[in-house]
């Protein structure tokens, strides 16, 4: 996260989002060529926010626009140079006081669609890579390199400065800002490639945002909701990966070593959202995460009302995501062949066609009710869907436990 951090005090300064981030990586690009030579310093981020805090200046000094901004500020060149560096030392005198919180509100500016939105969001302050967007979002890769292209360049012809919104204007960017915290937590939560589970970087940058956000809008039941939503996934991340690091799953992980102060802060937070009124999308996850940290043992899981849950979430906000972990519930409560039978509805769903997710569940439902064949064959087309290798050995592991 310390690239998004330089990316969010460059664009504050050059109140250019593409600049910003061209000057991130020629810093960081250098620290690759000097830290080998001279060791890496002893606060890494400040010398990657000084280097690129220089180059930005010089390339202010060099171009005709430098002289259009001090027009437009009135200010002689010394001046607005002067300013430039105040701007990176005083950025929290404002009223948010977070360079990453002021961007993401900038990234989510109106003039972009949402989508758009989402992407440049997940870029610049996830430091997600496009093909990790794309799975996020379940579209095709060049889709999102094609979003956050036409989002920066929309922000810069429409010259919107990188500043926080107006008080009165925050609400209507909040449902993209959640979104996207939301989604920079999943992807740490369950890393969609590479080598690693899970993130936890991205987890705690994304609890750290959502805490934030629920500071700065108190009465927002749903900046509450996702906070008890990550405060609570995020408790069982000591119990998800065993020794190697591999996956465990949840109703194999040891319930003693989830951490029961992020599960009372993140009950703490659900109980402030409902008591703001109805609980949005992010508040009923929040509820039925909860069920799991209520049980201090699997079997003790209230998978009714997390079915009943499920239910009324699928009605709140439909997707044929909420609708296959519906399923699981279903499966819980009522048997694996109801489960089955939600699943198989979705097996022609053009946006699960490549979510591992959907072949995983239904070869773990058809493994419990004896279909072993079947299940190994779902187990192996989840396989080859994955991008992260710990999933995919935690599926072939499944395949070759069925066929026996």
């Amino acid at each position: 996260m310390e690239s998004a951090r330089v990316i969010a005090g460059l664009a504050r300064m050059v109140h250019d989002v593409g600049l910003a981030e061209e000057l991130a990586q020629d810093a960081l690009v250098l620290a690759l060529e000097q830290w080998p030579k001279s060791g890496v310093p002893d606060n890494p981020g400040a010398w990657l926010m000084l280097t690129a805090k220089h180059r930005a200046i010089d390339q202010l000094r060099r171009r005709t626009r430098y002289e259009q901004k001090l027009e437009e500020v009135g200010r002689d060149m010394e001046r607005r140079q002067e300013s430039a560096e105040a701007e990176l030392d005083d950025v929290l005198d404002d009223h948010i006081g977070d360079d990453l919180l002021r961007l993401l509100f900038t990234a989510c500016h109106p003039v972009l669609p949402t989508e758009g939105r989402l992407a440049l969001t997940l870029r610049l302050l996830g430091g997600l890579t496009t093909e990790e967007i794309a799975r996020a979002f379940l579209v095709p890769e060049p889709t999102v390199g094609q979003r956050i292209f036409r989002a920066k360049r929309t922000l810069s012809d429409k010259q919107v400065r990188i500043e926080m919104p107006a008080p009165g204007e925050l609400a209507d960017r909040l449902s993209s800002v959640l979104e996207v915290i939301y989604l920079i937590f999943n992807e740490g939560y369950s890393a969609t490639g590479g080598d690693d589970w899970m993130r936890p970087s991205l987890c705690e940058e994304a609890l750290r945002l959502g805490r934030i956000l629920a500071e700065l809008m108190p009465q927002e039941a749903e900046a509450h909701g996702l906070v008890a939503l990550m405060e609570i996934q995020a408790s069982r991340t000591g119990a998800r990966t065993g020794p190697n690091g591999e996956p465990v799953l949840l109703l194999d992980q040891d319930r003693g070593q989830w951490d029961r102060l992020l599960i009372r802060r993140g009950l703490a937070a659900l109980a402030r959202a409902e008591s703001l009124g109805t609980l949005g999308p992010y508040g009923l996850q929040a509820a039925i995460a909860a069920c799991h940290a209520r049980a201090l043992a699997a079997e003790d899981t209230d998978w009714e009302r997390m079915a009943a849950l499920y239910l009324v979430l699928a009605h709140l906000a439909p997707s044929p995501v909420v609708e296959l972990n519906r399923a699981v519930a279903v499966a819980m409560a009522e048997g694996p062949a109801r489960g089955l039978e939600i699943v198989d509805g979705l097996v022609t769903e053009r946006l699960l066609r490549e979510y591992p997710q959907l072949p995983a569940v239904r070869g773990d439902l058809l493994a419990r009710l004896g279909r072993s064949a079947e299940a190994r064959e779902e187990f192996l087309r989840a396989a080859a869907l994955t991008r992260n290798e710990r999933e995919r050995a935690l599926f072939l592991a499944r395949a070759g436990a069925a066929a026996v």
